[in-house]
Formats: structure tokens, sequence, C-alpha cells
């Protein structure tokens, strides 16, 4: 998965491009502060492996939305 910050739908370069860079900017610090190290670029997938058990996916999940809360707050 890869998360856009933006108002429409992310269908092509150009949308993808359009998107808020500040409010991923964000996120993505405060999901560090969470302990939780996301790609370092707006267009960098997310992956699942099973190596993350559901422990792990309850914490990132926590995190991101108390992180998307923070960005976007």
């Amino acid at each position: 998965m890869t998360l856009f910050f933006s108002e429409a739908p992310v269908t092509d370069f150009a949308t993808a491009t359009a998107c808020d860079v500040e409010a991923h900017a964000s996120f993505c610090r405060a999901m560090l502060e969470r302990g939780i190290y996301p790609p370092p670029a707006q267009y960098e997938a997310w992956f699942v492996s099973l190596a993350h058990d559901e422990a792990t996916i309850d914490q990132t999940l926590e995190a991101a939305a108390e992180a998307l809360d923070e960005a976007l707050g």
C-alpha cells in the first residue's frame, strides 16, 4: 500500500505529485517518534511480511492513527 495525502483520488503520476507532501512528512516524523519506520519517500510502498505478527500490526495501526491525528490536526 501507499499512503497519499489528497482530497481527490490518486490515480496517476499527476494526481500523486499533487498530494500534500508536507502532511506526508509530518505523518512520517510522527510515526518515527512512535518507533515505526515508514518508507522514507512519498512514492514508496509499505509491505507486510510474515515477520510482522499480530502485535506488530496492531502497534503500527495504533501509531498510524495517532500520527494521522497529529499530522492532520
